[in-house]
């Protein structure tokens, strides 16, 4: 299970889901509701809850069990809120590049004040839900022009109140789940520099990418890979 992250849809997804399916694995890419192909149905109502929700249903839709549940970036928060939830239906976790979240604090709490004043900064109104409008892929870390083009004609805008909402967790993130963090270092967000650091120093399994945040784009073989060890 393949969860993208802010702006994003599951259509970042694409070169390393068709990686692994050729290795004989099932593989879901959902959609945040009110993102990517799911733009239509931006409103209000949606939280950061909803987004975890999205994940969970389709867990319980498609019956799955002993998944691989993976967050690239803002996505880490939403499957620490889903495997907090349903921790007998994943087999492991893995963190790409992504913060894992803490409870009680929402993604605005914890963000870096540069962050935070960035994507204020962003804020739009589109069809009368407050929304942030993304940035360039290149401050996701991409270089390639043909990269670039394909992930900024595809990114949407983000419900704004999926940053305010404070993530609920009954246990550390994660839990007892076998647990890994994929580290992208070039360049290396400072904001994911907390998380990863806790990983290391919390016995996770810990790898690093030569690669820009956007891993699954930039790098989807190695990223694949890594996944496929999970």
């Amino acid at each position: 299970m393949l969860v993208h992250g802010a702006f994003h849809g599951g259509w970042c997804w694409n070169q390393v889901a068709e990686i692994i399916r050729s290795k004989g694995n099932r593989v879901f890419t959902p959609t945040f509701t009110g993102v990517g192909e799911r733009a239509h149905l931006l409103s209000p109502a949606i939280d950061l809850n909803t987004l975890i929700s999205d994940v969970a249903g389709v867990i319980e839709a498609e019956e799955l069990n002993e998944i691989v549940l993976v967050g690239h970036s803002f996505g880490g928060y939403v499957i620490s809120g889903v495997a907090d939830q349903m921790a007998d239906r994943i087999g492991s976790i893995v963190y790409l590049d992504a913060p894992m979240g803490s409870n009680g604090a929402s993604v605005f709490d914890e963000a870096p004040s540069d962050v935070r004043k960035a994507r204020m900064d962003a804020a739009v109104t589109v069809n009368g839900t407050r929304a942030i409008a993304p940035p360039s892929s290149k401050t996701f870390g991409l270089s390639d022009p043909a990269q670039i083009a394909w992930v900024d004609r595809r990114m949407t805008p983000m419900p704004l109140k999926v940053y305010n909402t404070p993530l609920v967790l009954r246990r550390p993130p994660g839990g007892d789940l076998p647990k890994s963090f994929i580290r992208c270092t070039t360049p290396a967000l400072p904001n994911i520099e907390a998380s990863a650091r806790y990983a290391r120093t919390n016995g996770w399994k810990y790898s690093e990418l030569a690669t820009g945040h956007d891993a699954m784009v930039s790098m989807p073989e190695e990223v694949a890979e890594k996944l496929l060890a999970a």
